[in-house]
């Protein structure tokens, strides 16, 4: 086969095919009138499509349209569906709540008293009087026999077939049986033995309640539907009480008399509250009846009881469309009666260092009415009347002095701070400073009250009054507490206020107090949850790290937290200082340095989430890279090779130390000093660092980076050192690793490509060959099993190429160092050495056009066939021998390719146009 090397003039090839800059009439983002004469006319009427972006040029719609008939909607409805629709919602939400903040085990004990009322069917019940006067009698007879244990499936059942068989009773018409059945039902709240099972048995019972309310209400307004005459009606939901026929008034009546004679308290009271909102068809101020039964409620001896009575008290009175608050501030007064009690007692048992256990759970148990209650009062009131609720729970003087009075039970003071309108809070601060100092008994802990209060003003930080003495204040407060819990829980909540304010002695001030703290105490989890909280604070706040840098104790604190929180501060620490270009500082370099060491040991002892993994180890390499010594090259490679030694276990971060000392080569060539021994150590620095990076694909690039810099730096003999390793490493690579098919083809084709490119630039070696470097690399490419026809072939094309080109008297392009020759002036006119690389091209060829006939898929040998030609076309002069492959081949892609394919159509344009192919040969 004769071939020849085709001459290549590139300077003058790259001025024919490159672009040449043509002005531009206008400016491409300037600003342009629509042209409306060539805008279509678009019918409006359709709604098939609306462009939000149109603006005024599109139909304008009437903004009022939907809003007009919701509005008409909304305003059609009755106020009281409305309101009983949200009341019942949120009901039915706070019980799921309230069964999920207190769960019960899967075996309940149960007295004999609640279980005896539980029992089904219409057979002789002992009064509970009897049941009592038993107990007085035989009192260890009654202990022994008196608890039983049941699952809480039972218990529930049991509930439900009470609910069934009243239901079943009301519909059969017995409605006396509905009630007997219901006030044993209410009478099961009286029991509180089991503390934990208390919520649970309310939501069971008052669901029961609420569904004979329900029946009792739908029996009335059925006779209320009916004049006096008998003329069937229609009553509006807004109805009046004089509207009522006479029929329906007794029936109502009736109802209210029947509960009124139920000999037990508790029972008459709950009966009362689920038919409450019947006495609408009675009175037109039903809320008068309220007064009433909350002070009947103060008759039920037991607080737990109590409680939730007026809990019950509070829901069912939101079902009258009236606004009355009167009854929960007494409701709320009553309760902190009883709270003061249980307060002094517990303070008593505290102080004895007994405090009952039983005790402190119906302390919790309390909260849920005390919420609920605060939570209807303040939905129920309007701003205005905040000041009348104040004074009403005993905490304000007058209107100008909303919390004049000194103290408040802590529980009732946590759940109105969570309820007052956030003006309030922020313009009497110092007054409710005061109070929480002053309110300091066992309902509640007081620090979760401060740590609330802050919670509250951080809400709206610019409103709040006088805010110097209110931190002042609260750093006096904060500071007497030598609890670390207690500190860090207050001080979370309000550095945000000193933060935003920028109160610098105040923040010095909190870091001291943190730091005293850290040191005397141990860290728990609820400690490090609180500090990690305020030290991510800080960071958000200042979101510079010289400035973090600057505060006192910021690393000693850093320096003492543990595990997981230390990592997540040392990640948001590395994601500030990496939004910058560079690094230079070298202070806030080592900070970063120990930072990223901290994250890296966290890493490897810890089994977190790959994907939390790779965000470390690219916070830490991103850190690395922009670290910037300047002129101080020496020092910026010794920081690699410490690097190295400390993050060895990390891929990603090698692979940028060894970007960064080639980097450091390229800066001190630009530097133009006396660079040439600084140089060897960064080459040797990289040489050092790639084998141990896994895999053979990444060492390959990073031999190929690195060769290339040598090469720039004048260091030919190292050049060749690391383009041997690029080749031993060439032929470890497997892109299979297991798996059927080769990963990342494309990554090395591109690989191949460059090495290519940088054989043009290394000068032959005459002892070698001048074709050493590209017979070793196809002898290689040849060798490997995994080697798929269409890599190969792309491979073997890209090296017909690099042939051609180191076979021409100007090579495309050379070394920027003056001292490295170019083949082109080592071997100009050396017939000998373009024969060698010739023969060679020649065994290139063939291989090319054998792997060509390998590739299974026909299309894809189609378009092998072509980048052949393309190869053989810019590479050789033309010939016979040249003219009779491409022939061949592009016979070979037409059996698999249309007429019309775009890459065939330009590839034999191409062909005419070199004059492999004749004009009419194809």
């Amino acid at each position: 086969m004769e071939l020849k090397f085709r001459h290549r003039d590139y300077k003058a090839e790259e001025q024919v095919h490159s672009f040449r800059p043509v002005a531009a009439e206008t400016h491409p983002l300037s600003f342009q009138s629509p042209s409306y004469d060539q805008v279509d006319v678009t019918d409006y009427d359709r709604d098939e499509f609306f462009d939000p972006l149109r603006g005024n040029y599109g139909k304008p719609e009437d903004p009022m349209k939907d809003l007009g008939s919701t509005t008409t909607e909304i305003t059609a409805e009755p106020y009281r569906d409305i309101a009983i629709q949200f009341l019942g919602k949120e009901w039915t939400s706070y019980k799921k709540v309230l069964m999920q903040k207190f769960p019960v085990s899967k075996m309940i004990s149960v007295s004999s008293l609640s279980s005896s009322i539980m029992k089904t069917g219409k057979g002789p019940e002992k009064p509970s009087a009897n049941v009592h006067l038993e107990e007085l009698d035989d009192p260890q007879r009654f202990a022994e026999e008196g608890v039983k244990y049941i699952t809480l499936q039972e218990y529930v059942s049991r509930l439900t077939e009470l609910k069934d068989e009243i239901s079943r009773a009301w519909h059969a018409n017995d409605r006396v049986t509905s009630l007997n059945l219901s006030i044993k039902v209410a009478k099961l709240l009286s029991d509180t033995s089991v503390l934990q099972l208390y919520p649970t048995l309310f939501v069971l019972a008052t669901e029961i309640l609420d569904m004979l309310g329900d029946m009792v209400w739908e029996r009335i307004r059925q006779k209320a539907e009916y004049t006096e005459d008998g003329t069937l009606v229609d009553l509006p939901d807004n109805f009046q009480a004089t509207e009522i026929c006479t029929e329906a008034k007794e029936t109502c009546y009736n109802w209210f008399c029947k509960v009124g004679s139920i000999r037990e308290l508790l029972p008459r009271i709950y009966l009362e509250l689920a038919i409450f909102h019947c006495w609408r068809y009675l009175l037109e101020q039903p809320a008068d009846n309220l007064p009433r039964l909350v002070m009947m409620a103060r008759g039920i001896a037991d607080p737990l009881a109590s409680f939730y009575c007026r809990l019950y008290l509070a829901h069912c009175a939101q079902k009258i469309n009236q606004r009355d608050i009167g009854h929960l501030i007494i409701s709320l007064n009553d309760m902190k009666t009883l709270l003061m009690n249980a307060a002094h007692v517990a303070s008593a048992e505290k102080t004895s260092g007994v405090l009952s256990g039983t005790r402190s759970s119906k302390l919790g148990l309390m909260e849920a009415a005390i919420e609920y209650v605060m939570k209807c009062l303040f939905r129920e009131s309007r701003e205005l009347q905040v000041g009348d609720i104040l004074m009403g729970l005993g905490l304000g003087r007058n209107r100008s002095e909303l919390f004049g009075n000194s103290s408040c039970v802590s529980l009732v003071l946590h759940y109105l701070l969570r309820e007052l309108p956030i003006g309030i809070i922020c313009s009497n601060a110092l007054d409710i400073l005061h109070l929480i100092e002053c309110s300091n008994d066992y309902s509640f802990d007081q620090c979760l009250n401060y740590k609330l209060l802050g919670l509250r003003l951080c809400e709206n930080i610019s409103h709040v009054n006088e805010v110097n003495l209110v931190m002042k204040k609260v750093i006096q407060v904060v500071s007497r507490f030598n609890s670390l819990d207690e500190y860090l829980n207050m001080v979370d909540t309000h550095i945000d206020i000193v933060l935003q304010k920028d109160m610098k002695s105040y923040l010095d001030s909190i870091l001291d107090g943190i730091f005293e703290r850290i040191t005397d105490d141990e860290i728990g989890e609820n400690e490090l949850s609180s500090l990690q909280s305020i030290v991510l604070k800080l960071l958000n706040h200042f979101d510079n790290l010289e400035k973090i840098l600057q505060l006192d104790r910021f690393n000693q604190i850093l320096s003492v937290m543990p595990g997981s929180s230390r990592t997540i501060i040392n990640m948001r620490i590395l994601s500030i200082a990496t939004r910058s270009s560079y690094v230079r500082d070298p202070t806030t370099i080592q900070f970063l340095f120990e930072v990223s060491r901290s994250l890296h040991d966290y890493i490897d002892l810890s089994t977190i989430k790959d994907k939390e993994n790779n965000h470390c180890a690219n916070l830490i390499f991103r850190f690395i890279h922009m670290v910037d010594y300047g002129s101080d090259g020496e020092r910026h490679l010794a920081f690699l090779v410490q690097c190295r030694g400390v993050f060895g276990s990390m891929s990603e971060v090698k692979e940028t130390i060894v970007h960064s000392s080639n980097l450091l080569v390229v800066k001190a060539m630009r530097s133009g000093s006396n660079y040439v021994t600084f140089v060897k150590s960064c080459i040797a620095c990289s040489e050092v660092t790639i084998p141990s990076i896994p895999s053979h694909l990444k060492q390959l690039n990073l031999y190929l980076e690195t060769a290339e810099v040598a090469l720039m730096a004048g260091l030919v003999s190292h050049s060749d050192g690391l383009v041997d390793s690029a080749l031993r490493c060439l032929h470890s690579v497997d892109l299979l690793e297991g798996s059927r098919m080769p990963k990342d083809i494309d990554g090395f084709q591109s690989t191949l490509c460059k090495f290519c490119s940088l054989i043009v630039m290394i000068p032959g070696n005459i002892e070698l060959g001048v074709t050493s470097i590209p017979r070793n690399m196809f002898s290689i490419l040849s060798s490997l099993s995994w080697m798929l026809p269409c890599v190969k072939a792309k491979a073997l094309c890209a090296l017909i190429l690099t042939v051609a080109a180191l076979s021409q008297n100007n090579l495309p392009y050379h070394a920027i160092h003056d001292e490295v020759k170019g083949n082109d002036s080592l071997f100009y006119c050396d017939q000998q050495y373009l024969q060698e690389f010739l023969s060679f091209a020649v065994v290139l060829l063939q291989c090319l056009i054998d792997t060509i006939l390998q590739e299974p898929i026909q299309a894809a040998g189609a378009n092998l066939a072509l980048d052949a030609c393309n190869a053989i076309a810019a590479s050789f002069e033309v010939c016979q021998g040249a003219s009779d492959i491409c022939s061949k081949l592009v016979e070979t892609a037409k059996l698999s390719l249309s007429s019309d394919n775009k890459y065939l159509q330009s590839t034999v344009e191409f062909l005419k146009n070199r004059g492999l192919i004749q004009r009419g040969e194809l």
